[in-house]
């Protein structure tokens, strides 16, 4: 089997807002993690928990205050030249949580999908920019008739296509997509999660799915990280998770999803997370440890042989 190559190489990571003062906030605390080349890695955790601060920073709208972001092998942050910068957008996309806003409203739908064409040369003639746009509304299952509207014209579910349609306009490799479908109907999550599968399968492209929907992200992920305060608390294959939640907080996110089921939904027992569980000595050495191959998970040498006995029981 041949190895994983890792594109997306973050390590260890900070994003502090308001430094120094004593209104700090710690937004994203010594993070690190990798994506590999064709995979989708989910990233959950409550409101406030730094998952879209780490997508932003990922993407350059936020510049990091520590650690550092390789993506391909070079460095994302510091100084750039405006070719290199092109090259970097030409390459990593990004799709946003609010298709309301994210949408330009003076603008035709063609206009906002070839802004990205536009600004790379895509496209040598205006005939050639027009027929990229049909394709791409195509692609996204839309028509080519939507072109000429204006996003207000759309629904939630068609504005997320639009958004789809304009990341991949500069045929990326890597797409940062930031709670792409909380604010759509529940329905119209499912078809947009699968057209973005769709989409992978089809193109090869790489994910970083940030989502605060559990199911959802186990549905389209191939490994899950899960954050807590601005830190990283567990990562590992959804299936692992699911199975074999080890960090108190993932078992009470995970406690916390709904069951079809009316009975045993009846019976589910809500899991509250208590940080003080943990109760760690001053000068423990608390960060990521390998409990198992590829399951990694944030505690002290003490809990480290806890989970493996944890393991090792069930």
């Amino acid at each position: 089997m041949a190895e994983k190559k890792v594109l997306l190489d973050v390590k260890n990571l900070k994003q502090y807002f308001n430094q120094g003062k004593s209104n700090e906030v710690k937004a994203i605390d010594d993070v690190s993690f990798q994506i590999y080349e064709g995979e989708t890695l989910g990233l959950v955790g409550e409101s406030g928990c730094g998952k879209s601060t780490t997508g932003r920073t990922i993407i350059r709208l936020y510049e990091a205050t520590d650690g550092e972001v390789l993506f391909r092998g070079k460095n994302v942050h510091g100084k750039k030249t405006k070719a290199e910068m092109l090259e970097f957008n030409h390459k990593m996309q990004m799709i946003f949580q609010d298709p309301y806003a994210s949408l330009n409203p003076r603008m035709k739908i063609s206009d906002i999908i070839a802004e990205g064409i536009d600004i790379h040369g895509l496209a040598k003639t205006k005939t050639e920019r027009l027929e990229q746009v049909y394709k791409l509304l195509e692609t996204v299952g839309l028509s080519k008739e939507h072109a000429n509207r204006y996003p207000h014209e759309f629904s939630g579910g068609q504005r997320q296509r639009i958004g789809i349609a304009r990341a991949l306009a500069v045929q990326p490799d890597f797409i940062i997509a930031d709670e792409p479908i909380s604010a759509l109907d529940v329905s119209i999550q499912a078809q947009v999660v699968n057209l973005m599968k769709k989409l992978q399968e089809e193109k090869g492209l790489t994910y970083l799915f940030i989502a605060h929907d559990l199911s959802m992200v186990k549905y389209i992920s191939d490994r899950i990280g899960v954050m807590y305060f601005g830190k990283l608390v567990e990562l590992t294959t959804s299936e692992e998770l699911y199975e074999n939640p080890l960090h108190p907080y993932t078992k009470s996110l995970l406690s916390a999803i709904p069951q079809p089921d009316p009975i045993s939904e009846r019976t589910r027992r809500r899991v509250a997370y208590n940080p003080s569980v943990h109760n760690y000595a001053e000068g423990e050495e608390v960060k990521m440890r390998e409990v198992k191959p590829g399951h990694f998970v944030l505690c002290s040498e003490k809990e480290f042989h806890q989970y493996q006995q944890q393991l090792n029981n069930n």
